[in-house]
């Protein structure tokens, strides 16, 4: 592919119009370059399609495989047998994740409440321990707000603020992030900080069930949701409102509400 369009290519080189009067060096650089994109957008487009078609070849040859999977798995669950069962799940969700058989939103959940029913809240990933992020009581803090107003400036997808929480000697960020793909990663750069409108800069001090760079949190299935926390200084008193700022990425939450 790549040498016929190579000789495509040349053809349309030697046939440029170089004796025309108005024709000059930069004509031919522009229509060189122009030639040349021209076959490159052919190539990726022969190579995508190429792709395209060994991907649709796995996806049928595969298939099998995941619908024995599928029926093992519920076999297991309806013998309560729920290690083999979530192994069995697994094992079709890897294959759903690459070729698409089913919906992976239910697969996740069954996935995920089978972690719970083996009772493997504690080795399991982190999205079972999401729970223990919310704080049984929040008496102790002057302000908490669920869901707080913000202006999210550059729309990192996937990612919410679910309460804030002040006190004279923290303040509380509960986040959640869902998994866009399989085996997303989730993890907090230790340069984290935040800023009141009524003060500088106040950096991170801790987290909750997600961990500090260059350590990572990972998201085993698509659709699995992670709550953490960020745990900061206090803000002054009379402060109404901060940013949230994770330098160098899309995490840039402005004008959080406080008061």
């Amino acid at each position: 592919m790549k040498k016929n369009a190579f000789v495509i290519v040349m053809g349309l080189i030697m046939a440029l119009p170089i004796s025309a009067q108005s024709w000059n060096s930069w004509d031919t650089h522009r229509t060189i370059s122009g030639v040349f994109g021209i076959a490159n957008a052919a190539i990726e487009s022969a190579e995508r399609k190429k792709e395209m078609e060994i991907q649709a070849r796995q996806k049928v040859e595969f298939e099998q495989s995941f619908k024995d999977a599928m029926t093992e798995a519920k076999a297991y669950e309806a013998q309560e047998n729920w290690e083999e069962a979530l192994e069995k799940y697994e094992e079709a969700a890897k294959l759903n994740c690459k070729y698409g058989y089913t919906d992976q939103k239910t697969l996740t959940r069954k996935i995920t409440s089978l972690y719970v029913k083996g009772g493997r809240e504690d080795d399991g990933p982190s999205i079972l321990n999401n729970a223990k992020t919310i704080l049984p009581d929040y008496s102790g803090y002057y302000y908490m707000k669920e869901n707080p107003v913000f202006v999210n400036k550059k729309k990192a997808a996937g990612v919410q603020i679910c309460r804030v929480a002040c006190s004279t000697t923290e303040t509380r960020i509960e986040m959640e992030t869902e998994a866009l793909s399989a085996n997303m990663y989730c993890s907090i750069k230790g340069s984290t900080y935040i800023k009141g409108n009524k003060g500088g800069k106040l950096g991170l001090e801790t987290v909750e069930n997600v961990t500090m760079d260059p350590a990572r949190t990972y998201i085993p299935w698509p659709h699995q949701k992670l709550r953490f926390a960020l745990i900061f200084p206090p803000l002054p008193a009379e402060a109404k409102e901060f940013d949230l700022i994770v330098p160098s990425s899309v995490w840039q939450f402005k004008d959080i509400k406080c008061k």
